[in-house]
């Protein structure tokens, strides 16, 4: 019993599937739930944490989309439809909408209604107490009902999991398939972060598992915004080096999904460390390492105000679970029948998912050189080869592999096998848990040949099986497992092999044949402890949680910055009357370049910024360290509309105007001659750098410079500029690759403030410092400020400032979201810190940013707080009506077809 007076820790459980199937009968009110298969070792820790020993402590909630349903009469029938709608809010394409539609009448689109929905949850819950299921309590289903439900699983599946095991896969059509995939990837994230945010209570733990889910984290710091919210990432699967991570196209986005968790962990610490430099190499973050209360090493990344612990605890199984079902009288029956069918013959198991990093072809080519290489073992060795079918099956590469393994049974068969005895016997099916078992037991050797996976939870299974003494002196029979394994981290005292090397395998196969029995004893007595628990596992991770969470809120300047929620964006844009834009350039617009006059707008901005510069409700300025001829050449002459601001505020050229403003013409410029002759003379020392000469500001570059030698030499720089200035009311600035001086009394933040401190829409006289009085609704509505450097945060600065005058001097007139539609956004390097509100990886994403609003972009593009219907339709848009209407008539043919 649980004690009700104790207060118990709040775990939600995010998985990437329940461990349920949901079979649909004839109609939608009868159904069947029958346990998963796959994911034991999740599950499992699932279990134990509602066992009666951890539910003292712990109140767990498990989360997870409802997997593919199918009908009972035609289990089949998990249709995939190879048409997709794509206009849903900012996608194209509005015929495929109504062939949707058309779709719908033809096939069982899976119509539930909210009734179906509720009772099948409350059976899914019933189930979890059930004794022949997972004992999982407090279920809640995310739901995702669409004739072609493998689209959820599509990105996840065809796009990650292959990059994950190191194979590269290219499109052949331009990436919209992808593209598509992607967008789906987003929502299944999104439909999470909804159902998370219906069960939320300040102070829970979420747990979130593994790669269909890499967006969740980033995306519940959106919408919850609490510092103290604390979040749990496990990836069950490799990761990759950052060389084949990096060819993902989506690579940041991926990486900033998982930046808004306080915790990453991994199998072993060589795929924390990929990791760790994927986010050095891509985000520009920082890392150090150290390591926790058990002695294992950790890696604190700091990126976006926040510290990231990455680490690496592999997982376990339930040890004793499996020996008590793995030694019964059924069993036992089982384990005899098969000794019988190969009577003194040595006896081989391998069971293993049929995909191309299993090492199937690999295993049957090792066993053919065997045969080969030592004739002695012909006809005296069988190999019994379980390969279940793949959760991806009916692709052509998997078809293909399928082929190749009969061939190769095929060809060993008929050159070593006889009439009366074949030395492979391949099975290509799902074999049932007895069974599985039983080879375990039986076995002489298990050979485990991947070439690439996380966890090979059979070779955990085999050591802890050959650890019981029984009947059939099968005590310590070894193991060889694949160095690519994540498990050779783990066993390190297995027989470990490179699969690629076949002669190499059959020479470690011959040996392990003709160990003794005491050799085999001392080999399992070494390997045998090295076998983790579920339960350690999962005792172990949320423990050192419990210490990463109490220092991270420990710490008083500790401020995440979350990714800009762009769909959050958009509602409010659209709601917005007076809109105003203020951008930086370099590094926000437009990549950052080594020669900075090689970085001229792309024609994707220029169409971007005419559409947002046609809304009469817009009004857009550009406030950047340029000087006025380059602006004037590459926006001002094209776009007149738009409002200019050169030398970091010193210069301005306002709305559809051609005249600059000096805002400086009254300050003594002498400063200019001494400063140019201390960057002269640094500019002798630093091969590459140059100055750059403006009417206000000087500022020396060393981006062409050789790196180390230009940051030496710019910090020397600083500090001679530092004691130079102190005689002028000069600011010396650092930026990305350059160090500027212009005068202090003008800054971005002091323009921001008089574009923000104005009626919007009428001229701007900035010389006339003194500031209007307006009443809030002549003000801007919809405030968007995005800028990349050390320079912006003036900016940044100067909007929460305004925010807080006016948070006390309208304190009644806030809009529907709390606040005065303030939107500054730091753009680039994860490291750097920022007052900012909210960030942007890189101008790829100011550019979708921008191309959501003026309609040029999915809302799926990027993941943000969206509410999603349960066929993830977003919520009262057309296709959610459309949706609705075609779930009503489908009900109404169902209901008239019965009763005829």
């Amino acid at each position: 019993m649980v004690d009700s007076s104790h207060k118990r820790q709040r775990i939600i459980n995010c998985v990437a599937q329940l461990p349920y199937k949901i079979q649909l009968g004839d109609t939608n009110d009868e159904w069947k739930i029958i346990p998963a298969t796959g994911s034991s070792s999740l599950y499992s820790s699932i279990e134990y944490l509602n066992s009666e020993e951890k539910s003292k402590d712990y109140e767990q909630h498990v989360l997870g989309w409802t997997g593919e349903i199918a009908r009972e009469s035609m289990p089949s029938r998990v249709l995939n439809s190879r048409n997709r709608d794509k206009d849903e809010n900012g996608e194209k394409g509005k015929t495929d909408l109504h062939a949707e539609d058309e779709r719908e009448k033809e096939e069982d689109p899976l119509y539930l209604t909210g009734g179906q929905i509720d009772g099948i949850t409350k059976d899914l819950r019933k189930h979890g107490k059930d004794s022949d299921h997972y004992n999982v309590d407090n279920v809640h289903p995310v739901w995702l009902l669409r004739r072609d439900q493998k689209r959820w699983r599509g990105f996840a599946e065809n796009v990650l999991w292959p990059t994950f095991h190191y194979i590269l896969k290219f499109s052949s059509d331009s990436g919209e398939r992808e593209n598509l995939s992607w967008y789906d990837y987003v929502r299944f994230n999104e439909a999470y972060a909804m159902k998370i945010g219906e069960i939320y209570e300040k102070g829970d733990i979420i747990w979130i598992h593994d790669y269909y889910l890499l967006l969740l984290p980033q995306l519940l710091r959106m919408k919850f915004n609490d510092q103290d919210l604390t979040i749990a990432y496990f990836h069950h699967s490799p990761w990759p080096s950052n060389e084949y991570f990096r060819v993902l196209p989506r690579r940041k986005q991926i990486l900033d999904g998982l930046m808004g968790a306080d915790r990453v962990s991994f199998q072993n610490e060589g795929f924390a460390r990929h990791f760790v430099s994927s986010c050095k190499r891509l985000l520009d973050s920082t890392s150090r390492t150290s390591k926790n209360k058990l002695g294992m090493v950790q890696y604190e990344i700091s990126a976006y105000g926040g510290d990231i612990v990455v680490d690496s605890l592999p997982i376990g199984i339930n040890r004793v679970k499996l020996l008590g079902d793995a030694f019964t009288k059924n069993i036992d029956q089982k384990v005899l029948a098969i000794k019988d069918a190969f009577q003194g013959k040595k006896i081989i198991v391998g069971r293993d998912r049929l995909d191309s990093v299993r090492g199937v072809i690999q295993k049957l080519r090792a066993f053919e050189t065997l045969l080969s290489m030592y004739p002695e073992w012909r006809d005296q060795v069988v190999l019994i080869q379980v390969s279940v079918p793949s959760m991806k099956g009916g692709t052509g590469q998997l078809i293909r592999l399928e082929q190749q393994v009969n061939e190769l049974v095929t060809s060993i068969n008929t050159q070593y096998g006889s009439l009366n005895f074949s030395p492979v016997h391949h099975y290509y099916m799902r074999i049932p848990k007895d069974v599985y078992l039983s080879l375990l037991r039986v076995a002489d050797l298990c050979v485990i040949a991947s070439v690439r996976d996380g966890t090979n939870t059979t070779a955990l299974e085999y050591v802890t099986v050959k650890s019981h003494m029984s009947n059939y002196n099968c005590y310590g029979n070894p193991l060889i497992l694949s160095e690519f394994s994540g498990t050779s981290t783990i066993l390190k005292d297995a027989m470990i092999i490179n699969p690629w090397d076949s002669v190499a395998v059959a020479k470690s196969i011959n040996k392990a044949l003709n160990l003794s029995r005491e050799e085999k004893k001392t080999l399992e007595d070494k390997i045998w402890p090295q076998v983790p628990t579920i339960q350690e596992w999962t005792n172990q991770f949320l423990s050192t949680l419990d210490d990463i969470v109490d220092k991270a809120h420990s710490t008083t300047d500790r401020k995440v910055t979350p990714a800009l929620n762009r769909p959050a964006l958009l509602k409010h844009y659209r709601e917005a009357k007076r809109r105003l834009f203020l951008f930086d350039y370099d590094g926000t617009l437009t990549p950052i370049v080594r020669d900075p006059a090689a970085a001229i707008p792309s024609a994707r901005l220029i169409s971007i910024l005419q559409k947002l510069a046609s809304d009469p409700c817009n009004q857009i300025w550009i406030i950047s360290g340029r000087d006025q001829a380059f602006l004037n050449k590459w926006l001002g002459t094209r776009l007149p509309q738009l409002g200019l601001s050169a030398e970091h505020g010193c210069f301005y050229k306002d709305v559809d105007n051609e005249d600059w403003v000096n805002l400086t013409e009254k300050f003594d410029m002498s400063w200019q001659e001494k400063v140019g002759n201390t960057m002269e003379e640094f500019t002798r020392k630093t091969p590459g750098s140059f100055i750059e000469k403006k009417k206000v500001a000087l500022t020396w570059h060393y981006r062409r410079a050789d790196p180390e030698l230009g940051e030496f030499y710019a910090s020397e720089l600083k500090k001679e500029l530092d004691k130079l200035c102190t005689d002028y009311d000069l600011d010396v600035m650092e930026g990305k690759a350059n160090i500027e001086v212009r005068p202090k009394f003008v800054n971005k933040g002091e323009i921001v403030k008089r574009l923000v401190w104005h009626h919007h829409g009428r001229r701007q006289d900035m010389l006339n410092t003194k500031r209007e009085e307006l009443a809030i609704s002549e003000m801007p509505d919809f405030t968007l400020c995005l800028g990349d450097d050390f320079t912006d945060e003036d900016m940044f600065g100067q909007l929460n400032s305004i925010e807080a005058v006016w948070n006390k001097q309208y304190s009644d007139e806030v809009n529907q979201w709390g606040g005065f539609g303030f939107y500054p956004c730091t753009v680039g390097s994860a490291s750097k810190k920022t007052v900012a509100k909210a960030h942007l990886t890189d101008p790829q994403q100011v550019l979708d940013t921008l191309g959501l609003l003026v309609g040029d972009v999915s809302l799926f593009q990027s993941a943000g707080t969206v509410d999603l219907d349960s066929r993830g339709h977003v919520k009262h848009s057309d296709s959610s009506i459309r949706s609705e209407q075609a779930s009503a008539r489908y009900a109404m043919k169902r209901q008239h077809s019965y009763k005829n």
